[in-house]
This record gives structure tokens, C-alpha cells and sequence, in this order.
């Protein structure tokens, strides 16, 4: 079997490392195809994957869509879908969602998401579903359909699809048109919550447990039958684990003293507009090493930054801050996985905002704890996903309430001897079959499963013509000054704006450094005219 799997970026396959393992060793050909530029170790990834199964997987640059009006249409279209997304009634508590889609969202549809609050979720579900058929309208690029020919695949993969705005629509599309089945491999725990909406269903969409399975009924309207509980597969390797190297050895390795317990800190991929983590964690770590708690005191402490944020650290020293190291790296190979694998199984305890971490060591058996900080709080209690620590199965987080109650808590985890418990919530979210059923294998299955299944094609719509007209209409608008502040978004105003300015400051400018030459020629002009006239009074004399 053929398989295309589209990723925004190279690392978007790291989720997905053992199923794309699984598939090679049972012979399936597997492209690897990325539409942007990655920057944390994913291109690493890809070829390690290409050397071990040469000519089973390969990699390579998916197109982009043509920057032309359709696709000016497209994405303002799908950005007011996500906008009005945001309207359900479940987000009323996820502020921060809304707030950064609105940035980007047309301002047509942020005065209709107004109304619609005001009227209600039929009144929502029916704009969606007429910008839905309206959006579905505007033309393919025909170089994603030539790509997608290419390749001759039997089965078309997709991750993540649904990023705000996100242009992989296109690959979907064009698959479907080709009569090639396709599905939505969500990568993470958060993005049926927190992302855009599903536009297209997918033949299938394979999530991770029931939770991820209601939202794609809920918040989608994805029909049952198209959604597969598989597990989640990114966990797997974390399951039956054992440590590379001792905790002497491994205290030694990172800087920590091997003599007492160390706490372990994983940093967190915050939305924009979040101060610096950094600071939040020297905070912590000042507040642990001033407190009277006795399991707190001079306790090791070890700081995973995070990848995408290691910036955060360039100035901060840790020197004087007690046993406290910053160590790690984002796990993508062997090594970096290895260690940080230890550095969960070897800890007391992990501390962090909102991160996958927290499910991985409680994978490993290990309590996790949080801090309510106002700062983050968009961060945690903001979004839908955070609940699902705390409600799933009795829950996984232990939360704090500011630092005295964080640290209470987390001195009552430190008193206990460390004991390796896995908690009902990592059957719930991880493994929903079973703690012993995998879910690699199960999604390997679900994906050959595929193979031959037909996608429907959508059914002919009477008002195809009104849709083919209203884009037209809109392609027009493009350009016009006159509509732009009902068409553009906060940021493209902004944008346009400074580049209006910008341009008639350079025409003033031009036009100052014009009058000026003028000036001077003419007074040049002048100066040759007054030195010549005795001389040529001279002459006629």
C-alpha cells in the first residue's frame, strides 16, 4: 500500500514515529511530505526514518497554494469559520481562544459572531453551515491535485488540519476529488479543543480515547462512524520503559547532588501573548528554596526547558539559586529520548503549567502538581483541555491554588517514599482498550484498513451557482480600499495601514528630494548665468 502523509512541518511526525515504523515493517510505502520550514530537529527525524527503511519511507517539500485571490478567499473564509467556531457556548470559559482567533478573523465575522452570541447556537450552526458550502467552493490549485497524482497513493494522511486558517484543506480536497480515502491523524491532546474547525470531515479521524471521540462529535459534527479510538500511539514508547542508567549515574550526568530527591520541572508551549515561563520557574525555584516545608529543603531541582522557547534562558543564571540545573533536549532521537525518560523515572515528583509532560510521567508513575499563577491562568484555566486533568477518571494534575498551597501539596508528595502508581486517568486518555493494548498497533491496522475504502463525493448542490458568484464577488473586494475594514482583520489593517503610511512617507520624500534637486539645478542655474554675463558683456564690447 501507497501512503501520502502530509505534516505542517517535519516535526509533526514525531507523534506519529511508531506508527510510521509499524507501517514500514509490514512493507507499506510511506511519504513523508511537509508544506513549512521546521527549526527544532524534525528534518533529523525524517532522515533516520528514510535510512532505516530505504525505500519505504521518504520525505520531501509538499506545494503550497498559490498566492492568488482564491486563495485570499479561502483562508478570510476559513479564519471567519474558526472565529465563529469559538461562539460555541463551550469556550464562554476559554476567553483566550476566542480573543486570538478574533486577531486574525475579518471583521464581517466578528461583528456576525456578536449577533450570533446573541441569538444563540442555532442561529451559530446555521451561519457555519452556510459559509461551510460557501467556503467549499472556491476553486482547487490544480498543482496540490498534480502533487497528490503523482505519488499514486491508495490512502492520504493529514496532520495537524486544523491550525487556524490552516491551508491543508487543500490537500484533503484534492484527495477526495481524486477518489483517494483520507483521515485526520489529530497529533496532539488539545487540538480538537483548542484549534480550528474540521471543515471537510475526513473518511476517518483517529483520536487518542472518548474524550477526543466526543469532541469530534460535539464541537465538529463528525459523524460516529468516521471516528477511530486507537490510543494514543505518541505514548506508547513510554510504556514498560526501563532507565538507561542508574540514578547515581544520572544525577552525576546532569549536576544534581545523587544524595537526596530532586523534583523535576517541565516548561510549556504558551499561547503568544504569555509572559516569559522563565521567570515563573525562578520564581518557584526562589519560593522552594525560602521555604521552612522540610521535604522542600535543599531539594534538587532540574529544569526542562522547553524547545520552542529556549530563548527564555540566554540571561538567567541558576548559579546561586541551590542544586538547580537546566537540562535537556527536545526527545527526537534515541539519546535525547533516553534521557528524558530518565529524567522522569528518577525524579520525586514533576512540576509545570499545562504540557504533555504531565501525561508522560504519569505514565512513568509519578504525581504531577501544578500552580495557579494569575498571569497563566489564560494558559490553564483558560482552555478547554486543562480540565481534562483534573475531571478524566479522577483526574491526573494535583493543583495548587497559589504557591503556599502548591507547595504544601507538593511537600505532602515528597514525604511519601517514591512508588511507581499509575492512575485510572492514563487508561482513560492513553489507552483506552487496556493498559496493555498498545496503540500503535491498532492504529496501523485502522490505517490499512483504508486501503480501497470509497469517499464519498458531496452530493450536487442547487445553489452551486449563488456560491460560484458570491466568491467572485468577493475575489473583487480583494483590492478595493472601500471594503477593507469590513474584509481585513485587526492585523491586516494594521499591516496595510503602515505599509500606506510607509509608502506615502517615501512619496514625500521622493518628493522633497525632487523639489530639492530642482532648487538647486535652478540656483546652479542661476550662479552660472550671473558668473557668465560680465563675460559675455566683455565679448560684445
Amino acid at each position: 500500500m501507497k501512503i501520502l502523509f502530509f505534516g505542517r512541518h517535519f516535526t509533526y511526525f514525531r507523534n506519529f514515529e511508531s506508527v510510521l515504523r509499524g507501517l514500514a515493517e509490514r512493507g507499506h510505502h510511506i511519504h513523508l511530505a511537509a508544506d513549512r520550514d521546521e527549526f527544532v530537529g524534525g528534518q533529523h527525524l525524517v532522515e533516520t526514518l528514510a535510512a532505516t527503511y530505504p525505500g519505504l519511507i521518504t520525505y520531501g517539500d509538499a506545494p503550497a497554494r498559490a498566492d492568488d485571490d482564491d486563495a485570499w478567499v479561502a483562508s478570510h473564509l476559513r479564519l471567519g469559520l474558526d472565529y465563529l467556531r469559538y461562539q460555541h457556548r463551550i469556550f464562554d470559559q476559554a476567553l483566550t481562544l476566542r480573543e486570538r482567533s478574533r486577531d486574525r478573523t475579518p471583521a464581517i465575522f466578528v461583528r456576525a459572531g456578536r449577533i450570533i452570541r446573541r441569538l444563540g447556537e442555532p442561529a451559530r450552526r446555521l451561519v457555519v453551515a452556510l459559509l461551510r458550502r460557501l467556503e467549499r467552493y472556491v476553486p482547487e490549485d490544480p498543482a496540490i491535485r498534480e502533487f497528490i497524482t503523482s505519488h499514486t497513493p491508495d490512502v492520504v494522511l493529514i496532520t495537524p488540519l486544523i491550525n487556524l486558517g490552516s491551508s491543508q484543506i487543500e490537500y484533503q480536497r484534492a484527495a477526495r476529488g481524486l477518489g483517494i480515502p483520507n483521515a485526520l491523524c489529530v497529533w496532539s491532546w488539545d487540538h480538537l479543543s483548542s484549534k480550528a474547525l474540521i471543515r471537510d470531515w475526513p473518511d476517518r479521524i483517529f483520536v487518542w480515547n472518548d474524550v477526543q471521540r466526543q469532541e469530534a462529535l460535539n464541537l465538529h459534527g463528525v459523524p460516529s462512524d468516521r471516528v477511530v479510538v486507537t490510543g494514543a500511539q505518541c505514548f506508547d514508547q513510554w510504556f514498560n520503559r526501563q532507565p538507561s542508567r542508574d540514578r547515581a549515574s544520572f544525577c552525576a550526568r546532569i549536576g544534581l547532588p545523587g544524595d537526596r530527591p530532586y523534583v523535576m520541572y517541565a516548561c510549556s508551549t504558551l499561547f503568544e501573548h504569555s509572559p516569559p515561563e522563565a521567570k515563573l520557574v525562578v520564581e518557584w525555584v526562589r519560593r522552594v528554596r525560602a521555604s521552612r516545608l522540610p521535604h522542600l529543603q535543599n531539594i534538587g531541582i532540574l529544569i526542562r526547558p522547553h524547545p520552542s522557547r529556549l530563548y527564555e534562558w540566554d540571561t538567567i543564571d541558576l548559579a546561586t539559586m541551590g542544586p538547580t540545573v537546566l537540562w535537556g533536549r527536545n526527545p527526537l532521537d534515541d539519546e535525547s529520548k533516553a534521557d528524558y525518560f530518565d529524567s522522569m523515572y528518577h525524579s520525586a515528583a514533576l512540576v509545570g503549567l499545562i504540557t504533555s509532560a504531565f501525561i508522560e510521567a504519569g505514565i512513568v508513575g509519578r504525581e504531577v502538581h501544578t500552580v495557579l499563577d494569575p498571569e497563566f491562568e489564560d494558559n490553564q484555566l483558560g482552555t478547554v483541555h486543562y480540565h481534562y486533568l483534573t475531571n478524566t477518571a479522577g483526574g491526573l494534575l494535583i493543583v495548587g491554588k497559589g504557591f503556599d498551597e502548591h507547595l504544601e501539596r507538593l511537600n505532602d508528595t515528597l514525604s511519601r517514599p517514591t512508588a511507581t502508581v499509575v492512575k485510572p486517568f492514563v487508561q482513560a486518555f492513553v489507552r483506552p482498550h487496556g493498559l496493555d493494548v498498545a496503540g500503535t498497533p491498532r492504529f496501523v491496522e485502522q490505517v490499512e484498513a483504508m486501503n480501497g475504502l470509497q469517499s464519498p463525493h458531496p452530493a450536487p448542490d442547487a445553489l452551486a451557482f449563488v456560491w460560484r458568484w458570491a466568491i467572485g464577488r468577493m475575489r473583487a473586494l480583494r483590492n478595493d480600499q472601500r471594503y477593507e475594514r469590513w474584509v481585513l482583520s485587526e492585523r491586516e489593517l494594521m499591516v496595510r495601514r503602515r505599509k500606506r503610511e510607509s509608502a506615502e512617507r517615501k512619496a514625500r520624500e521622493r518628493g522633497a528630494a525632487r523639489k530639492a534637486a530642482r532648487e538647486a539645478a535652478l540656483k546652479a542655474g542661476q550662479e552660472l548665468e550671473q558668473k557668465q554675463a560680465p563675460q559675455a558683456h566683455a565679448d560684445q564690447t
